[in-house]
């Protein structure tokens, strides 16, 4: 199978050691990964504003990097239904990744299976506080939102119990939005803070020593909240504690950034 790997622009850019936590786990499953340079971005930021048109040459790029691989894994859960809802609007290529994309920890939970992730011999000694990204949550299933009152279901959480030593934190309200959702943050810069202080103090009452998410722009909000309160706490993503590169990130807590 041909697997290709998408960094999001703010991966690139912000937290490239999600990118490269992430490629190593593929590598170490015994994945052959390509990571095209084709497309930068799948043009989301462009189309929440409402001009989708104006992000259609971004998507269209996507769509012809992307259109001969079996799987499009990608490291947002808002990236992945941007494409999936959108690209099918651009001809068969973007037909072809619509149905091929999928986000990082869902490709490990469907595709790979769990026992085969449960191989890579991760540990951590770390009681976590589990954060999916809105999109990830509703938008891809990767876990059943408490307002369905229906049984539980999490994947993300299936592939984090193969880490050895990993906990989680039980939290009041797991699946509250941490109140970045892109423009929103810049528009809305009040309420979004008061959303991520609120985040953080449910984190911080379930006896949270770091914080796990499925995307990378909450964490960027929480971590921008959390330091302006003082704190350090630890923030990283799936592919990071997987490859084992969150205890590097624990020693860089104690001394402020990344």
């Amino acid at each position: 199978m041909r697997v290709a790997l998408f960094a999001p622009c703010f991966v690139d850019h912000l937290v490239p050691s999600a990118a490269i936590a992430a490629l190593r786990v593929l590598e170490r499953l015994g994945i052959v990964v390509d990571v095209p340079d084709g497309a930068a971005c799948c043009g989301q930021p462009v189309a929440n504003a409402g001009f989708a048109s104006a992000g259609a040459a971004a998507l269209e790029r996507f769509a012809d990097t992307f259109a001969s691989y079996d799987h499009v894994v990608v490291l947002s859960g808002s990236c992945a239904v941007h494409v999936r809802g959108h690209a099918t609007g651009i001809g068969d290529a973007g037909i072809r990744v619509a149905q091929r994309t999928t986000e990082f920890c869902a490709f490990l939970h469907d595709v790979v299976g769990v026992e085969r992730v449960r191989m890579l011999g991760a540990t951590l000694r770390a009681r976590v506080a589990l954060h999916i990204g809105c999109h990830a949550l509703r938008g891809l299933d990767l876990a059943r939102p408490s307002e369905l009152q229906l049984r539980p279901s999490n994947k993300v959480r299936a592939v984090l119990a193969t880490v050895e030593g990993l906990s989680f934190a039980a939290l009041a309200r797991p699946d509250e939005c941490c109140g970045f959702g892109g423009s929103f943050s810049i528009g809305e810069g009040a309420v979004s803070a008061r959303m991520g202080r609120d985040r953080l103090a449910d984190v911080q009452a379930g006896g949270a020593t770091a914080l796990v998410t499925t995307d990378l722009s909450c964490a960027i909000h929480l971590r921008g909240v959390d330091r302006a309160a003082g704190g350090a706490l630890p923030m990283w993503h799936v592919a990071e504690v997987l490859a084992g590169m969150a205890a590097c990130d624990a020693l860089d807590a104690s001394g402020g950034e990344r």
